[in-house]
């Protein structure tokens, strides 16, 4: 187990979506973490207190969590000079990078002479079968990207939160870091091996009562050619009985790619409905999650009018606004 309350390592984070991990914890399980550790030119901040490594033993602090994600998840050489001191001074280190703690020798030197421990979230626990498509019961409800990074976690976790104070059976199913360390457990789904990914899905959202939903976490985008892949095994291994559309209306280009524009919702639309049909001929669409943070307090509920009345289905900000009109769709189902 993964001790808390936590220190968010943001380090020298270019933006604030770099630091997604730490935003995700801070907004989802602000109990559980002190403060943010940010290094010289860090451009992010989850508005939590600065506190050096010394002020956040003084704090009660456990472990240094590494909230950010950034593109090849690498611990630098300026990061590792941190982090071995936090070693040192007796916090274990926590990171969902796919540059591996365990990896790093200076870290675990450090760790073994501390006696302190390093977890690596992203490191499948089990040995996932090969998914077989046979229909289980309950219901599931996945949220797919126009991109990376537009929401699709935050609309899981407030669709589940809404839910749960409706007293309706509702679980949140993380598959990737952030939403394994704000709920303690789940499926790191990018780092499973390919022919495992919808297998490691189908195990993650198991025969379940007729009434209860699972909402799994998104990743990636079928339009984004660096991470499509982990999204084709979310929508197969997950079966889902309802998608919900995530969008972030500001966006330029795709993450990352900026050779590469998002699609317009309609198109997401109408590609990955087929697509889940494959496994659930059943499946709809049943809303959409609209990321508005950038956008004016003043103008972002037109917005959202706006592609309600053009695409004919609840569209709300359901960090903004709360997932109350989401769960109404999908309870009427």
């Amino acid at each position: 187990m993964i001790q808390t309350p936590y220190l968010l390592f943001l380090g020298d984070a270019p933006d604030q979506l770099a630091a997604k991990v730490a935003q995700g914890i801070k907004d989802w399980n602000p109990e559980a973490a002190v403060g943010q550790y940010r290094m010289p030119g860090c451009g992010a901040d989850v508005g939590l207190a600065d506190m050096t490594l010394e002020e956040a033993k003084a704090a009660g602090a456990k472990t240094v969590v590494v909230g950010v994600a950034n593109r090849g998840g690498v611990i630098s050489a300026a990061w590792q000079e941190v982090l071995v001191k936090a070693l040192q001074m007796g916090f274990d280190l926590a990171s969902g990078l796919h540059n591996l703690l365990r990896d790093e020798d200076a870290l675990v030197a450090a760790a073994r002479v501390a006696g302190m421990t390093l977890h690596d979230v992203r490191i499948p626990s089990v040995a996932y079968p090969i998914a077989n498509g046979v229909k289980r019961t309950g219901k599931r409800c996945l949220a797919i990207g126009t991109d990376c990074s537009v929401g699709k976690m935050y609309t899981g976790l407030a669709m589940d939160a809404e839910m749960q104070k409706r007293g309706m059976k509702s679980t949140f199913r993380p598959t990737g870091q952030t939403g394994i360390l704000i709920t303690g457990g789940g499926v790191p789904l990018d780092a499973v091996i390919a022919d495992f990914m919808a297998g490691a899905v189908e195990y993650l959202t198991p025969d379940n009562d007729p009434d209860h939903w699972d909402h799994i976490e998104g990743q990636g985008s079928l339009f984004h050619v660096s991470y499509s892949g982990v999204t084709m095994a979310l929508i197969h291994g997950g079966q889902p009985d309802a998608l919900i559309l995530a969008h972030e209306p500001t966006r330029t280009h795709m993450r990352g790619l900026p050779g590469y524009a998002l699609p317009s919702l309609e198109t997401l639309r109408d590609t990955a409905l087929p697509m889940a049909k494959i496994a659930n001929p059943a499946c709809v669409v049943a809303g959409i999650s609209v990321n508005t943070q950038h956008l004016a307090a003043d103008k972002f509920e037109d917005h959202l009018k706006e592609i309600e009345d053009r695409m004919g289905l609840p569209a709300v900000d359901p960090f903004r606004q709360g997932a109350a009109r989401l769960v109404d769709a999908l309870d009427a189902i």
